[in-house]
């Protein structure tokens, strides 16, 4: 080998040999094992993670196994792959195929529903506090956000009489979460479903349904029912909560086909191979399903039980997490929990004494008990 064409291959060679001595660190201080429990690190301090409603016993392991499986697919574009999982989601929902719009976690579908309807040019009509996703994107894109606070009983409830008597002619979307975040209640069945059928004559009702699993009143209606009717309603769901696949990031929109093909021709992008297989592994699990829902009800029930010791106040939940009354500003509070290991939900303003913690696994729910003892004692 001459030199210049030693100095040319070792000029080369030197890109890929720099991560020699990484790799070798690697092996040597930590297994590959050791690398992947160090991406599942909490942040410094913190033993409990109870802030963003996660389902910490998910995936499944046949969700699992789906996922592995599917990775031979990943090098593929999903164009052919979409439609079994469509059809999978509308004959659990009762809807047709193309009543249903697959979407990056049903937040893209709270925020691409934003676009198709021109919410910019126009109003939206929400509840305070409520889950904001849809209602900042209206607003960054120079859209009015008409907020209704929700009323000052046990339930925290949404106010649907003031909202009602609030739409217009400019009022382009009427924003719903039932149950609600960060509240965890849900409105009458009868109320709803008279409110959602009445203003949909005037207006886009959008039924946030992300917790609809949770619900523990038997026979509790989706909005679905409307949908079916063609009515001006929109229903979005999502595999993050009780499916235990919040990273996954797949949801879905079920509406009349002429809202969905609105909505999908401004569609950002779609949900990745492993996420669509993952979730059509989700929808035959049952066994994992019913587990979820169980290992939710004990928290819950622990949860409620701590904050009955000492006589806080709290919203029976229909969710994965418990809002209840601290009698303390939310900033303080959160950092006196962080001091103790516990990360909980971020402020739901202009309730500033509240807070919201999600439903973790038993043991982290033990550290919250305790924490929250020392905290308030």
């Amino acid at each position: 080998m001459s030199n210049l064409s030693r100095r040319q291959w070792l000029r080369t060679a030197g890109l890929a040999s720099s991560a020699l001595p990484l790799m070798s660190v690697a092996g040597k201080a930590a297994s590959f094992e050791g690398f992947l429990a160090s991406l599942n690190h909490l942040p410094p301090g913190i033993i409990a993670k109870l802030n963003s409603n996660e389902n910490p016993y998910g995936p499944s392991e046949f969700v699992r196994k789906a996922i592995t499986n599917a990775f031979d697919k990943a090098c593929r574009y999903t164009f052919t792959e979409t439609g079994s999982i469509v059809e999978k989601v509308a004959a659990k929902e009762g809807v047709s195929p193309d009543q249903v719009l697959l979407t990056v976690g049903s937040t893209e579908g709270l925020k691409i529903t934003a676009i198709a309807l021109r919410l910019f040019e126009g109003e939206v009509i929400a509840p305070a506090p409520t889950f904001d996703a849809l209602m900042t994107y209206a607003e960054a894109m120079g859209g009015y956000v008409n907020r209704v606070p929700v009323m000052n009983n046990a339930d925290l409830s949404i106010d649907l009489e003031e909202m009602e008597r609030r739409v217009t002619a400019n009022t382009r979307l009427v924003f719903i979460c039932n149950p609600n975040n960060p509240t965890g209640s849900i409105l009458p069945a009868a109320r709803m479903r008279d409110f959602c059928e009445t203003v949909s004559k005037r207006t886009v009702v959008f039924s946030d349904e992300a917790y609809f699993d949770y619900i523990t009143e038997p026979g509790y209606p989706s909005m679905v029912e409307l949908v079916k009717k063609n009515a001006n309603v929109i229903v979005s769901r999502t595999f993050s909560k009780v499916y235990g696949m919040a990273g996954m990031r797949i949801g879905y929109l079920i509406a009349r086909p002429d809202l969905i093909r609105r909505i999908r021709a401004v569609q950002i992008d779609q949900p990745n191979m492993l996420a669509l297989h993952a979730a059509s592994a989700a929808l035959a699990d049952q066994d994992f399903y019913r587990f979820s829902l169980q290992k939710n009800a004990e928290g819950k029930s622990l949860i409620c039980q701590t904050l009955d010791s000492l006589k806080l106040p709290y919203v029976r939940s229909h969710t994965n997490f418990v809002f209840f009354k601290t009698g303390k500003d939310i900033n303080g509070f959160i950092r006196d929990m962080r001091t103790q290991g516990i990360e909980v939900g971020r402020p739901f303003l202009p309730l500033s004494e509240w807070c919201r913690v999600s439903t973790g696994k038993m043991e982290e729910l033990e550290v919250f008990k305790k924490g929250l003892l020392k905290v308030m004692g």
